[in-house]
């Protein structure tokens, strides 16, 4: 008789709750984030906007599980990341978050799949396996005719989308992503946003962390955070 699937934690896949980040500089303390609350569902498609300085770029570290709050929870398909240790935190931003990065972050001399490749060879996971994964990857972002260029080679649009195919290729709860589009001309963005918009349809759940509008507006919902709080927080 086959074992039965294991059910997907119930409820929210991201619940923050009154998180506090506080920086000690010398005898001031900085609050770059003031009791924020929100709660994020699988498959949606949200967009944290805020102007330089507001804490979005704070909260992404803790959504991506690259920092821990001063004070309230941070619970992460149902496991309450906020409390854990550095190794335990790299085990779950490796294993849950995808990132995609305004630079890239490709490796010059590596091929687009080697480059997708890479958090594969990081888990152990054996060759045969991670070329398959990586190619798999590389289709669902439409570059698998370019999987042997490496970064030179490519247009800044396509090395974005291998830096996407790269953050996928864990099959990861959440895409977060950093200004994805700001070193791409406006027509190449747009081209990037509509790629988005299909992984969102097809599954993924898909965090934005942007300060332009127009960028944000291609999400369903766009939370606005403004001197370390929530101003506004839209459906869309």
């Amino acid at each position: 008789m086959s074992a039965e699937p294991v059910a997907a934690p119930a409820g929210p896949l991201i619940l923050a709750e009154d998180l506090w980040r506080t920086y000690v500089m010398g005898a001031e303390e900085i609050h770059a984030l003031r009791g924020v609350s929100f709660a994020i569902q699988p498959n949606e498609y949200v967009a944290i906007m805020g102007p330089s300085g507001s804490g979005k770029s704070t909260l992404m570290n803790l959504i991506g599980c690259l920092d821990t709050p001063s004070k309230g929870d941070y619970v992460l398909r149902g496991k309450n990341v906020s409390k854990m240790n550095d190794d335990e935190l790299a085990e779950v931003r490796n294993r849950e978050i995808g990132f995609v990065f305004q630079t890239f972050n490709l490796l010059p001399r590596a091929s687009a799949l080697q480059n997708v490749e890479l958090p594969l060879v990081y888990a152990g996971i054996p060759k045969e396996e991670r070329v398959a994964r990586a190619k798999r990857s590389l289709e669902m972002v439409d570059l698998a005719a370019r999987m042997s260029h490496k970064p030179n080679e490519l247009s800044g649009g396509q090395r974005q989308r291998v830096a996407i195919a790269r953050a996928l290729v864990m099959g990861p709860s959440i895409l977060l992503a950093d200004e994805p589009t700001g070193n791409l001309d406006t027509t190449t963005g747009n081209e990037i946003m509509g790629l988005f918009e299909r992984l969102q349809r097809e599954g993924n759940t898909i965090i934005l962390v942007t300060h332009e509008r127009d960028i944000a507006e291609h999400a369903h919902r766009i939370i606005f955070i403004r001197d370390g709080k929530i101003e506004s927080d839209e459906r869309r």
